[in-house]
């Protein structure tokens, strides 16, 4: 059964509230005013894999439109691969 915390308790014990759930793998529920309003649990190594690959995809995505965003803009006759080449020289 998941231990109750309160969310003023937990504003003010974060710390030791966080550090139970990631040691000893507490879970609490939180409640305003006595209602239960969110679980606080530690996450399974399969989530933090799901969480991190999801972020990569984020990622990948954000600067596959900025590329897209630089290719849609672009002006000169030569490829950016060439006028970097040219200020190596």
């Amino acid at each position: 059964m998941p231990r109750t915390v309160g969310v003023r308790e937990l504003k003010n014990q974060a710390s030791r509230v966080i550090r139970r759930v990631s040691e000893e793998m507490v879970e609490y529920v939180v409640t305003v005013r006595g209602e239960p309003v969110a679980l606080l649990r530690p996450l399974t190594k399969e989530e933090v894999q799901r969480l991190l690959h999801a972020e990569v995809e984020e990622s990948l995505a954000e600067m596959k439109a900025l590329a897209q965003q630089v290719a849609d803009a672009w002006v000169s006759d030569r490829t950016g691969v060439q006028l970097v080449a040219d200020q190596r020289r």
